[in-house]
């Protein structure tokens, strides 16, 4: 009997430790915590992670499902864990294809800068390989809206349709907007910029960590970029894009506000609008059940 009782204690001592590491592990590490469940919950969806070659080294990719391609492209600092909420319903329908954007998430480069040339290379490897010959809808939300439109504009025979959510390739004007927050209090202001009033609020541990990523995190390493940014931006010439372009947007986003989906639209008469109440910047993560009725709605009127 002693002998089973030293067994269970050491066996709760384990769990304790454990339990206690895991605790440790959210405190100090929420974004990797969060990004960890997001692959998966990816998993088990049915997503496999694949590896592609790009000019800029090895592409991280899941891939799941039968039907349609449709590719999920999620928006600087991010990775595909973040379509984590909207992936079990559309994979029932759709063939996904999710990429860890270039030096995001499990994709090359790990280290130096990252400029929009990378992502769209590492985008394009990515469909030649998994899609080849088959055209695409691509799904992008802020940088990934953007990469959308210039893999549609550069390649128009292999997308049926463009969905941007909260992003696009249109010069922004939000002088505002606080995208690499230095302190914790620049990184509540961030958090608000981009989330509705009404969402839970978000915890110190969590805006500490939010400030870490900004200045040594993909999100850093793509703005170091900036200077060269200017050249892939389409203002005044997305009306040569020729597939058709859906539009869904949080209004409550204030980074990239409603006002720049407008701009959007007036270059691109024929696309449609559907936004999104209460809701902001990143809606596959605030609110992916309306998101997701969205999504649905513009995948039906692809061409």
């Amino acid at each position: 009997m002693k002998r089973w009782v030293a067994i269970l204690l050491a066996v709760v001592a384990v769990v304790l430790a454990l339990g206690a590491w895991g605790v440790w592990w959210v405190w100090k590490r929420p974004l990797e915590v969060f990004a960890m469940m997001g692959r998966q919950a990816l998993k088990s969806a049915g997503l496999q992670r694949v590896e592609v070659a790009a000019p800029c080294g090895t592409q991280s990719v899941w891939v799941g499902g039968t039907g349609s391609t449709v590719v999920l492209l999620h928006g600087a600092g991010d990775s595909a864990a973040t379509w984590s909420q909207v992936v079990p319903k559309l994979v029932a329908e759709h063939r996904l294809i999710a990429p860890d954007l270039a030096g995001h998430g499990r994709s090359e480069p790990s280290s130096g800068p990252i400029d929009v040339k990378m992502v769209l290379e590492g985008v394009e490897a990515a469909l030649d390989q998994l899609a080849p010959g088959e055209p695409v809808t691509l799904v992008g939300n802020s940088l990934g809206g953007w990469v959308a439109m210039l893999v549609a504009r550069r390649h128009p025979e292999r997308v049926a349709a463009v969905v941007c959510v909260n992003g696009g390739a249109i010069t922004g004007h939000n002088e505002d907007a606080r995208v690499l927050p230095r302190s914790r209090e620049e990184a509540r202001e961030a958090v608000r910029q981009t989330r509705d009033g009404a969402s839970a609020p978000v915890p110190d541990f969590v805006l500490d960590a939010i400030v870490r990523e900004a200045q040594h995190g993909p999100l850093g390493r793509f703005a170091a970029s900036a200077a060269s940014m200017q050249e892939w931006v389409l203002d005044g010439r997305l009306g040569e894009l020729e597939p058709p372009v859906h539009l869904v947007w949080g209004e409550s986003d204030r980074v990239m506000p409603l006002d720049y989906a407008r701009r959007m639209q007036a270059e691109l008469p024929s696309a449609t609008l559907v936004t999104i109440e209460r809701c902001g910047h990143v809606p596959q993560v605030e609110c992916p059940a309306r998101l997701l009725a969205a999504l649905q709605g513009a995948l039906g009127e692809k061409r």
